[in-house]
């Protein structure tokens, strides 16, 4: 019988896979939806009329000679510059920054299986409202990104306290891999799907259609996955039951109700590694959506890829990147076992993968000029490892504190999250009536300069050991707190 906690990290990396779609899908429909004449005509009275001599210039125009760029783009029916796509993009993020802290607190004390179902449920319906939205004003519009950011916010908690729950200490790299390769995915299969159904169809249809898909998901996680073994009555034998149990210190008997550990913030916040994750989180994001938001953007303003083309090419390196991480891991899971390596040792060399190679990488794009096919290859090594953090840093918390792995992953994607709006107005500032590569090398840079921070702190401090503090044991004042109390031995 196939394992039913391979069957658990599968479902969760498609159900990542959707909510990262939804995530990224607007990066790309964007360009279909936005009128880019009169955006340009827009701007260049802007600058008219602010007796600015200063003319965007079209700097690889004269390669423009490529089977990519024959078919030209259509323009779509809304008037939003730079700045305004830039507050778009990024109002994803202030719902998901919004939701993470209180979707880790009900992933750890209620039910992570329908934390992440709701999420997704949330995404689905504001996916087909934005259309409507989006033609009455731009405003509702947003509207619907914060609250489909509000159903992505949970779920990186949600699976966080799936895997503590269900994957064995020796297994833990793995699964937590092939969950979160499902982020990889589930970009690949958006960027690809809206470009085409861009390309080909009204841009509406980009919403209605990749919605209609994600209810089959629902469906099937509802009826198949519960929140732990001990919960599991189909599809699992009990010797996997048994396996998981015992390795994860549970017994046969133990009670359906454990009292909740509460948070020990105060050292929790003054752990040397935990604060590494969260400055490795917080710096790895930058870089990550910048390329994951910003990629289509690039590609189209700057090397002048028409749409078909640039969802093609934008989604080429996730597709490595979704390879890369699954082989990854399975190798350091294997160095693990066969004790050549530490978890620590582990942990670094994921994170130094997902940071060393994307920062040269960034640094040599800015030198590359209108070299697309250059350009193409550096951005896909880039993107490809930084896969790397799935086995790094993002495992992390549940080795150091399996007991609060969703309360710790909310914290730190809580600060790891401010890039995310950033990004988008960052750059939306950098490049408005400047679609140029010396604007595009300032933003390389700035990412660059973030993953140094990245790779200094997090080889210094970062720890893959079970920390103290995760068997905090409440007090007695604690025990009559308002806590919630769990309705799953779930915890160690």
């Amino acid at each position: 019988m196939f394992p039913i906690r391979y069957l658990m990290a599968i479902m969760g990396s498609i159900g990542l896979a959707i909510v990262y779609g939804f995530k990224v899908n607007v990066s790309v429909a964007i360009v279909a939806m936005v009128n880019h004449t009169a955006v340009k005509l827009s701007t260049l009275h802007m600058l008219e009329s602010e007796n600015t001599t200063a003319v965007p210039v079209d700097e690889c125009r004269e390669n423009n000679t490529s089977n990519a760029t024959k078919i030209s783009t259509k323009d779509g029916p809304f008037v939003w510059n730079e700045p305004l796509q830039g507050l778009i993009l990024s109002a994803y993020f202030w719902g998901y920054m919004l939701s993470l802290l209180p979707g880790g607190r009900m992933a750890d004390l209620l039910s992570a299986k329908w934390v992440m179902n709701g999420s997704v449920l949330l995404n689905v319906v504001a996916s087909i409202l934005s259309p409507v939205a989006a033609e009455i004003h731009y405003t509702l519009f947003i509207a619907m990104r914060f609250i489909q950011g509000i159903g992505g916010g949970v779920t990186f908690p949600a699976m966080h306290a799936m895997v503590a729950k269900w994957a064995p200490p020796n297994e833990r790299s793995i699964l937590a891999s092939i969950v979160y390769a499902g982020t990889a995915l589930g970009t690949v299969i958006s960027i690809l799907l809206t470009g085409i159904i861009a390309a080909n169809f009204d841009w509406v249809w980009v919403f209605y259609i990749e919605a209609a898909l994600c209810l089959i998901w629902c469906t099937a996680w509802w009826i198949m996955i519960e929140d732990s073994p001990e919960e599991q009555t189909r599809f699992i034998s009990q010797e996997e039951k048994d396996y998981i149990m015992q390795s994860l210190n549970h017994t046969k008997n133990s009670s359906g109700h454990k009292e909740k550990l509460p948070v020990p913030w105060g050292e929790v916040l003054r752990s040397k590694p935990f604060m590494a994750i969260l400055i490795a989180h917080f710096c790895s994001n930058f870089g990550w959506y910048m390329l994951l938001i910003e990629l289509p953007t690039f590609m189209n303003q700057i090397l002048k890829f028409d749409m078909s083309s640039n969802a093609g090419v934008s989604s080429m390196p996730f597709l490595c990147m979704w390879i890369f991480t699954i082989i990854l891991s399975k190798i350091l899971a294997v160095m693990q076992d066969k004790k050549l390596i530490t978890v620590t040792v582990s942990r670094k060399i994921g994170t130094l993968f997902s940071s060393v190679v994307p920062m040269i990488c960034l640094i040599a794009v800015s030198y590359v000029g209108c070299n697309r096919t250059l350009a193409v290859i550096l951005m896909t090594i880039g993107v490809t490892c930084i896969g790397g953090m799935y086995s790094g840093f993002l495992s992390n918390h549940i080795d150091i504190a399996p007991n609060f792995a969703g309360t710790l992953v909310a914290i730190t994607n809580c600060v790891a999250t401010i890039p995310g709006f950033v990004v988008p107005i960052f750059v939306g500032k950098l490049t408005h009536g400047n679609q140029t590569i010396g604007a595009w090398k300032i933003i390389f840079f700035a990412t660059a300069t973030l993953y140094i921070v990245e790779i200094i702190v997090y080889t210094i401090f970062g720890s893959g050991e079970e920390q103290p503090w995760n068997k905090t044991k409440p007090t007695d004042e604690e025990k009559n707190d308002q806590t919630l109390p769990l309705k799953v031995d779930s915890r160690k």
